[in-house]
């Protein structure tokens, strides 16, 4: 089962057999036996699950040069992505897929596919094995998923692992812009919701938690139409703003809404004209 997200390193891929299109991430989660590496094509969900491809096919290998936690060492990476390369290539030659993701993890990576059809594909990636990738075990996981389960439910990452993903982009091009997140600013939260009740019942909890309301105006968004725009004073680093957005989906959803993402300004240095 997928736990906790975490982002301590990315295990990235390149392709060099042939250009994947889609919006492409990458994050690291725990599982019941460690943390599993998973780069995922996120523009997928939009029309997942599409019946044209009703299996899925994974295949990848075991591999022996891994840290304690079943991750790969820096030595294995540079192997490790040519196999993955060289069958997303294969796969394409013989077959209509779709790339779906990559997932590592104690030991073993796979490349998942969704295909029209099944038939060939394990022989051919054995032969692919043999011929250039010699001492490596071939690894599988081949079904029928015409609701995409193993996309939906297991490579696309949860709702707090979306969060974590989206604050630690958010941080990075404000560090690469210069800025300190351990300084305190002024930070701006947005929350939707379904009635103007909905979004008095946050209110009160935003105030109680020293938030300024900042404006209560109407969305276009048709199922959450009533908009929330509150302000508060914090640090901006990933740890603070990963707590920070976890309570407000915890709290938000008491109140029947959805958290709509924060933003802030870019602080460079503490402010030394304090006033006396």
């Amino acid at each position: 089962m997928k736990k906790l997200a975490f982002l301590t390193v990315l295990l990235v891929r390149v392709f060099l057999s042939c250009a994947q299109t889609g919006e492409w991430d990458t994050y690291i989660a725990r599982y019941e036996k460690g943390p599993g590496s998973t780069l995922i094509n996120m523009s997928l969900k939009q029309s997942a699950p599409d019946k044209n491809y009703p299996f899925l096919f994974a295949a990848g290998v075991k591999f022996n040069n891994c840290s304690a936690e079943g991750l790969p060492g820096p030595s294995a990476l540079n192997s490790l992505n040519k196999i993955s390369d060289s069958i997303v290539a294969l796969i394409n030659r013989k077959t209509d897929a779709l790339l779906a993701g990559t997932f590592t993890y104690q030991c073993e990576r796979k490349d998942y596919f969704y295909v029209k059809d099944t038939n060939g594909l394990k022989e051919a990636v054995k032969g692919l094995l043999d011929e250039h990738f010699k001492g490596y075990i071939a690894a599988f996981l081949v079904k029928k998923d015409r609701e995409w389960d193993a996309y939906l439910n297991f490579l696309y990452p949860n709702e707090e692992t979306r969060d974590y993903m989206g604050n630690q982009k958010i941080i990075q091009r404000l560090q690469k812009a210069g800025d300190k997140p351990e300084l305190p600013r002024p930070i701006d939260h947005f929350l939707l919701f379904k009635t103007e009740a909905d979004r008095e019942c946050f209110a009160y909890t935003a105030i109680s938690k020293k938030f300024t309301i900042t404006a209560k105006v109407n969305s276009d968004n048709k199922a959450f139409p009533f908009s929330l725009h509150i302000s508060r004073t914090d640090r901006a680093d990933l740890t603070s703003m990963n707590n920070l957005t976890r309570w407000f989906r915890e709290q938000v959803a008491k109140c029947r809404g959805t958290y709509d993402g924060w933003e802030t300004i870019v602080i460079k240095q503490e402010r030394t004209d304090k006033p006396e």
